[in-house]
Order: structure tokens, then sequence, then C-alpha cells
């Protein structure tokens, strides 16, 4: 299974975590505290889909 990560830290220390699992996606956030505060599973048309809005939101 293809397994990737990366996390990305927030201004007030929050973090998202993306995990590849295979063909889907995982997406976790935390407080600043490390606490789970949502997961979310998407697919890979979803997350790519998420991926655009954001470069949208950036521009």
């Amino acid at each position: 299974m293809n397994h990737t990560s990366s996390t990305i830290h927030t201004a007030d220390g929050s973090s998202v975590t993306i995990s590849r699992r295979g063909i889907e996606y995982d997406l976790e956030t935390r407080n600043a505290r490390g606490e789970t505060i949502s997961t979310v599973e998407m697919s890979r048309d979803d997350f790519v889909a998420l991926l655009a809005q954001m470069d949208e939101v950036a521009a």
C-alpha cells in the first residue's frame, strides 16, 4: 500500500495532515493542543478539486 503524508502547521499552532492511502486521501485537523478536531476521507477527484479551490483563493 502506498502511504505518504504531509503536515501543514498554522499560525495558531493547529495543523492539517494529509495522508495518501492508495487511491484515497485522509485529512486530519488538530488544534494547538494536538487534539484531533476532524478527519475526512476523500477520493482523488475530491482532493484535486480541493487543491484547485485553494489555488483560486490564494491567487
